[in-house]
This record gives structure tokens, sequence and C-alpha cells, in this order.
């Protein structure tokens, strides 16, 4: 063997070996790339989302909270929509920024509406709403958000329709509102939207412009007008309960007066009885003090004499003329 046929066996030999490395790294490569891409199969869903998985492009699955694992991209995507989410939609308006000072954009064409009396009412009103169907939300409607906002702008339009101008501006407001939730509701509900409506708030109802400053005045005189009545009903409530506590308080003392007056007599007829008792027993005497107490009853400021009745009119002219205390004679006192 020559010199340059060992060369070749040696560079031959190094070239075996330089490819069976470079192939063994190249497998360790293509394992490190495909555990890699087996990794991104893992993944987390909040525990205010819910998981909808798609193989190719398809609906498959729906997971819960956690982690979980799917089939790598392009095979199997998840969408992870928050169910737990209030969503807002603005008809009328559209908030531009709320920091520091609110700023607003208004759509009128979205706002004004006709009323039931045929007078035009500008109401710009919010919409929030959440998911409660992840399936019909993200595969039933296309665009979710705008079908909430139609279907809101043509339930309000159409309770505005049936009611009267003044009714909507004054105390209609949350019948209004609570109409149109449920009909906003029953509209999506037919769409198969896969939403629920919690609640519409009327930000702001006004009358066309050139005549708003009329209607402020009539619903001033209307809110005037529920306020004396309610301060009357208080007034009501405050003073027919103290009648009613006076009317008690004076029927007891009625009934107390009753029977104390009872009493009194029961006790007079006793006495009376006591003394026609006695009376009966000896009737010179009594009839004597009866009427020495009567005389004393009767007359209580004169001095009076008593005399026997075998008295002599010569013992009596004695005593006269009789002299008071005051100096007056007994003919004067």
């Amino acid at each position: 063997m020559d010199r340059d046929d060992f060369k070749g066996n040696i560079i031959n030999i190094y070239d075996s070996k330089i490819v069976r490395l470079l192939k063994k790294l190249g497998y360790i490569v293509v394992l490190i790339f495909l555990g890699l891409y087996l990794l991104t199969g893992i993944y987390v869903i909040g525990p205010d989302e819910v998981g909808m998985v798609k193989f190719l492009g398809e609906f498959v699955r729906q997971v819960p909270p956690g982690i979980h694992y799917h089939i790598p991209y392009p095979f199997e995507t998840v969408i992870k929509p928050k169910i737990t989410e209030i969503r807002r939609a603005e008809i009328g308006f559209k908030t531009l920024s709320t920091d520091p000072i609110p700023r607003y954009q208004y759509f009128p064409e979205e706002s004004l509406m006709l009323t039931g009396d045929e007078n035009i009412v500008n109401c710009q009103y919010t919409v929030q709403y959440r998911i409660s169907n992840p399936y019909q939300f993200l595969f039933k409607v296309k665009d979710v958000d705008a079908a909430v906002k139609k279907a809101a702008e043509s339930a309000l339009r159409e309770i505005v329709g049936k009611k009267q101008i003044d009714e909507i501006l004054t105390s209609g407001k949350g019948v209004i509102q609570e109409e149109t939730k449920t009909l906003i509701q029953s509209i999506l509900d037919r769409y198969q939207s896969g939403v629920q409506i919690i609640a519409v708030q009327l930000q702001d109802v006004q009358p066309p412009q050139p005549v708003i400053s009329a209607f402020k005045d009539v619903a001033s005189a209307r809110e005037d007008k529920v306020r004396f009545v309610n301060e009357a009903e208080g007034y009501r409530s405050e003073v027919i309960p103290n009648a009613r506590g006076q009317a008690e308080q004076i029927i007891k003392e009625a009934e107390a007066f009753q029977e104390k007056i009872v009493k009194e007599a029961e006790g007079d007829t006793s006495r009376f009885l006591q003394v026609l008792k006695e009376y009966s027993l000896n009737q010179d005497v009594t009839r004597t003090r009866l009427y020495l107490e009567t005389m004393q009853k009767v007359l209580p400021l004169v001095q009076k004499y008593l005399f026997d009745s075998s008295a002599s009119t010569q013992d009596i002219l004695k005593f006269l003329p009789l002299t008071g205390k005051d100096g007056l004679t007994g003919a004067n006192q």
C-alpha cells in the first residue's frame, strides 16, 4: 500500500465517523424539537375560563379550569372564553376615556326614538351581559357583541314605541329597563347567541333639544307631585296611629271613670243601707243626728244655739240680742 492509499483510508475513516456523529446529533436535535413541539400541547384554563378544543377547525370537547393537554397546533387548538366576565354594550354613545375627565362620542342615529304618543326622545343606555353557553357564543353567531348591540337597539325602540313620553321621562324608567331586558334576552335566545343579559341601564333620557327646558319643567312638576304625595302618605301614616292611640287612651280613661263611678255608687248605696238599718233601730236619734249634720253643712259659718224644747220664752229672751264676733246682731248673722 503506497502512501496515497493510506491517506485515503484515513480520510474515509474520519469521514465515516463524522457522518455517524452528525447523524446522531441530527437525531438528538429532532428528538429535542419533537419534545418541544409536544410540550406546546400543555395549556392551562383559568378559574374564570372554559376551554373549547377544536380538532382541525371543528369543535370536539369542552374542558374545565385546570392543566390540560391537546394535540399541538395545527391539529388541535384551544379557545379560552371568560365565562364570568361582565361585558358591556353602549348604545347611543361611546366612552372615549374616563380619566381624568370622562369624554364620550354620541350617535343620535342609535339613540333617537319615537314614543307611543308620537314624540321623539333621546335614549342613551348600556347593556351588561355575560357568556352563558360557550359553544353557542363561539360557533353559532359570527359577532355576538354586534348582535347584542343590534338586539338591544331594536328591543328598546319597540318598548319605547308603546310608552307615553311622560312615562319615559319620569316614573316609567324602571319598567322600561325590565321589559327591554326581557325582550333582548328573548331575541338573543332565538339567535342561540349563548349570552345572558344581566342588566339594562338607561344612562340619559331626554326630549329633543328645542323643547328640553319645557319638558324639564313638566318633569320637575311631576316629581314635586310624587314628593307631595309621599309626604302626605307619610303624614297619614304618622297621624292615624297617633289618633288610634289617643282614642284607645280615651276609651281606657272612660272605662276607668265608669269603674270609679260604679264603685262610688256602690259605696254610697252600702252606706245608705247601713244608715237605714240604724234608722230603723232608733228613728228619733237617727233623725235628730241627720238633722244636726245637715244644718252644720248648710250653715257652716253661722253661730248656732241649741235650746231644749221645754225652755220657756223668758229663757230664750235672755240671749237676745245675739251678737256675733263681728259685732253683728243675730238677725244679720
